[in-house]
């Protein structure tokens, strides 16, 4: 049995990694409730006046909330998405082994070592023509193309695992291939799609090169344009710039605290079975 002096010292040796490694992150926080001054004199890490006007400045001055808007609307279109045509595609590789699908997941595999900026240019003269530039819906549409190929390999482990004795109790039931995919398969796999959507929200949430190519309209930008405006337009504003990277990685952070688990589960589940 492992003595508890030795857990304690592993415990603290653990916690000073975890600050040093997320040092930039927390002096990203604190100076966000520093003044400009106070940031570019102090030499301090903890704030010696605590203030909010960082955060004021940038709800009265900036876009933010509006690029905030807008993000939530392509990560969670694109997280719908990814999860209804990747469950789909997975399980059709999963349960129809055929030459058709093995090759099928071949291509998958050479898709996620393909670079983006080889089709680029291509993509963007296609986008025009359909007048899909300047539109989420474009970035929605490349996003979740982009995101699909590792999606459907890692539903296609999920569903893998599941037997399919599970299936075959449920077809004598009289359930048929639907009904047994959307009753007993897809509540089965609750943590690949949890996994899956993991990947899609991080992907999405923190893009910067389809957004930055796609879209021009202030009025339509994502988080990660809207910052590197703000920095553009307030170059000694490095308070309200930290106030809104903050802002912006809230989310993640919060969101990462509570799904952490899957992250690990979803990555072994869907390499060794892809």
């Amino acid at each position: 049995m492992i003595k508890k002096p030795l857990i304690a010292l592993v415990f603290l040796f653990l916690l000073v990694i975890s600050i040093v490694v997320n040092l930039p992150v927390i002096t990203m926080v604190l100076n966000s409730f520093k003044s400009n001054t106070e940031i570019m004199t102090s030499t301090q890490v903890m704030p010696q006046h605590w203030t909010m006007e960082n955060y004021l400045f940038v709800n009265d001055k900036s876009a933010f909330w509006q690029q905030f808007i807008n993000s939530i609307i392509v990560t969670s279109l694109t997280v719908v998405a990814t999860i209804l045509i990747g469950a789909l595609a997975g399980y059709a590789i999963s349960r129809f082994r055929t030459r058709l699908t093995g090759s099928f997941s071949v291509v998958l595999l050479l898709l996620q070592m393909f670079p983006f900026v080889l089709i680029m240019l291509p993509l963007f003269l296609a986008f025009r023509s359909l007048h899909l530039i300047d539109t989420l819906t474009g970035v929605i549409l490349i996003q979740t193309s982009i995101s699909l190929p590792v999606s459907v390999l890692m539903f296609r482990g999920f569903f893998d695992s599941i037997p399919g004795e599970i299936e075959e109790a449920a077809w004598m039931d009289g359930c048929n291939r639907w009904s047994t995919f959307t009753r007993i398969v897809l509540p089965i796999s609750g943590p690949g799609i949890a996994a899956v959507s993991i990947f899609t929200i991080l992907l999405s949430w923190n893009d910067y090169i389809i957004p930055n190519i796609f879209i021009k309209k202030e009025s339509l930008m994502t988080l990660p344009l809207g910052l590197q405006m703000f920095m553009q337009q307030n170059a000694t504003q490095w308070g309200g710039l930290t106030a809104a990277a903050t802002l912006s990685a809230l989310p993640i952070l919060i969101f990462l605290l509570f799904v952490q688990k899957y992250i690990a589960y979803g990555a072994a589940s869907g390499s060794v079975k892809g």
